[in-house]
């Protein structure tokens, strides 16, 4: 599926793009359901303007908790005093490979240079526990690929991702932050922050200010690997995050790249699984060069367009139009807690397409689903944050 509604590529008016702020900051409402709305109104400020209505027949307990205008465009004044600029997804800064996600920020905000956005870049993830061999490996390995005119993206974390970010110092890093662009995390790289935001860029999807929560971290994974051509592990545990980026980053077509380590070293076990389910062992710089695709170049070679318009088309036989109630309480029996696709609701319920979307939108507002990547849905025991 891909992003559709608004001109390829177009240069928001700042009243366009607080419209934008407001309706990706409004609850319960996160990119996918964004680009939906989007598609379906045509505008930001359209799809403002129906919120209240579809509220309403979503039959919440509460009102839909849209911020004011005030409330956005004091965040928007915050961002450009700090010295950073908010880029949205149809402008021409926006990172064309990060854009070809389904669930690509609606909106970045950016300190330092933006360029580096668009340039050709590799991943690399790794432990925050790392060892002294790990940490140097990763430096070196990040120099190396920096000089081969390659952009270094990682998190700004503990370990692997500083030692990362310290060695493409140089030739340009990209530093992807859980919290808000102006959130220092951890404390300790405030020094090394400063220095990226000179020589590199810093972005950030959270609102500004907003110190990151447990949910942040996957979220901005998805963003690291995202803007990446490849992701490389170098240390993590099983349990590590930097698996859930590896397995992002295979998810959105990325390559995978893995550092073998000792077996009996725990911090091993992570990059060693990967090369045995398929990533590409890496030694040096040059295994990762020598395989590495050229992601946006490739993307810009092929025409491809932000917001492509593609329309859906599903056409089964024998679909049923219900009421409202029906059709929440029909979908409701059949959306788990584990993601499901929708066209298989739209087989299971023998609904018609549209109602099926537009229930789901009811359900989303009502913070009973949350719509994923891939055109799935699954269902919210307590709010996630989004």
């Amino acid at each position: 599926m891909t992003h559709a509604a608004v001109t390829p590529v177009q240069e928001l008016a700042t009243a366009e793009k607080l419209a934008w702020l407001r309706l990706l900051r409004t609850e319960n409402i996160g990119p996918v359901t964004f680009y939906q709305l989007l598609q379906k109104y045509g505008s930001a400020s359209a799809a403002l303007n129906a919120l209240p209505e579809i509220a309403q027949r979503a039959a919440r307990k509460k009102p839909l908790n849209i911020p004011a205008l005030s409330v956005v465009e004091r965040e928007y004044e915050a961002v450009q005093k700090f010295g950073g600029v908010m880029i949205a997804a149809c402008e021409a800064a926006y990172p064309l490979a990060l854009s070809a996600l389904e669930d690509a920020p609606p909106i970045l905000t950016v300190a330092g240079d933006v360029r580096f956005l668009n340039r050709s870049a590799v991943g690399v993830v790794g432990s925050r526990n790392a060892s002294l061999n790990g940490r140097r490996f990763a430096e070196t390995l990040a120099r190396d690929l920096g000089r081969a005119d390659q952009v270094i993206v990682s998190g700004l974390a503990r370990g692997i991702d500083t030692a990362a970010h310290i060695g493409a110092l140089e030739t340009g890093t990209v530093a992807v932050v859980a919290g808000g662009l102006d959130v220092v995390y951890p404390p300790e790289n405030k020094k090394l922050y400063e220095e990226i935001c000179e020589r590199g860029a810093v972005v950030a999807e959270s609102p500004f200010a907003q110190q990151p929560f447990a949910q942040s971290f996957p979220r901005r994974n998805r963003i690291i690997s995202g803007l990446s051509a490849g992701i490389v592990v170098v240390e993590a545990s099983q349990k590590s995050g930097s698996l859930i980026t590896a397995r992002m980053a295979g998810e959105q077509g990325r390559d995978v790249y893995a550092v073998p380590g000792h077996p009996l070293d725990p911090r091993a076990a992570g990059p060693n699984h990967l090369i045995r389910e398929g990533a590409i062992l890496v030694r040096d710089a040059a295994d990762i060069m020598e395989t590495l695709r050229d992601f946006s170049g490739g993307m810009r070679d092929s025409g491809y367009q932000r917001f492509t318009a593609q329309a859906e088309t599903i056409d089964f036989d024998n679909v049923v139009v219900l009421d409202s109630a029906e059709a929440r309480t029909m979908l409701a029996e059949q959306i788990g807690f584990t993601p499901v696709a929708i066209d298989d609701l739209i087989r299971a319920c023998a609904m018609a397409a549209g109602q099926v979307q537009g229930t789901l939108l009811d359900m989303e507002l009502a913070g009973e689903v949350q719509r994923l990547p891939g055109n799935r849905v699954v269902r919210l025991g307590e709010r996630i944050p989004v």
